[in-house]
């Protein structure tokens, strides 16, 4: 990722949590008068990180000027980010990053699915694209019957928009939905410029308004366990389960293995 870019994404992603932060929950009392700003202006932001106005706009604006970790915790803290957004805040700011191995391995080893087989719940392995790799046989009654398709169409995040069948499985699917897409926007932004993570967005966008929705929500979320429930066939009440992922697998840290552990 050039700095440039990484330049442009700090500053739509400054601008998304500044557009979400109301004057009244930063502690800036609100003078009579329309506001025509959705959220905190730039110098009010700038006024609570301790920065010149000019400087917070340029940072804002995807300008590459140079800013110390200080300076961007301390902006972190008058967004009121999340941990999570935090972290990827200072990932899009450090320009001494170290490149990482790539997280985009598609293609299947067979010791994966050895992995996968000998698992009795529920579980598949995935990249940072979300596309599935490798998945066992309670994956295919309970999620999707991954093995009925294709390799392209094996892809988590679009699934979830654009499968029917899924989505009327899955009871708390707008909850679960919005969760994926903030995971696979925290992806999108690792790695900006790469045509798949594109292409993939803009096709969902154009596909499904719900996605297009929490899409412009510029969300940010790291993988944690997270709760999803099913509508099971022959199961007199749903089927709720806590998606443990374990990372790091061989050589390709971005691949990830998704146990799906029932509720007891």
């Amino acid at each position: 990722m050039s700095n440039n870019s990484k330049s442009k994404a700090l500053g739509a992603f400054l601008k998304s949590r500044r557009y979400r932060l109301q004057p009244g929950q930063a502690g800036i009392r609100h003078l009579q008068g329309q506001r025509r700003t959705p959220g905190l202006r730039r110098e009010e932001v700038a006024m609570l990180a301790g920065v010149s106005a000019t400087y917070y706009t340029w940072l804002e604006q995807g300008r590459e000027v140079t800013a110390s970790r200080e300076i961007i915790e301390n902006i972190g803290k008058a967004l009121q980010l999340t941990h999570d957004e935090l972290v990827h805040l200072i990932q899009l700011w450090n320009p001494n990053e170290t490149t990482t191995v790539s997280s985009t391995h598609t293609k299947l080893n067979l010791q994966w699915q050895n992995i996968m087989d000998q698992l009795t719940y529920p579980s598949f392995i995935s990249n940072e694209r979300a596309e599935v790799l490798a998945w066992n046989r309670a994956a295919n009654e309970v999620i999707m019957d991954f093995s009925s398709l294709s390799a392209s169409e094996r892809v988590m995040i679009r699934l979830l928009f654009v499968d029917p069948g899924l989505r009327n499985r899955m009871v708390n699917w707008e909850e679960f939905a919005s969760y994926s897409v903030a995971v696979f926007r925290t992806y999108y932004d690792k790695h900006l410029g790469d045509l798949w993570f594109e292409e993939t967005v803009e096709q969902l966008r154009v596909e499904s308004i719900e996605f297009d929705t929490m899409w412009k929500q510029h969300k940010i979320q790291l993988k944690k366990v997270n709760r999803v429930s099913f509508h099971i066939p022959d199961a007199v009440e749903a089927v709720s389960y806590d998606i443990n992922s374990l990372a790091s697998i061989v050589d390709h840290p971005g691949l990830h293995i998704c146990i799906y552990t029932p509720v007891l």
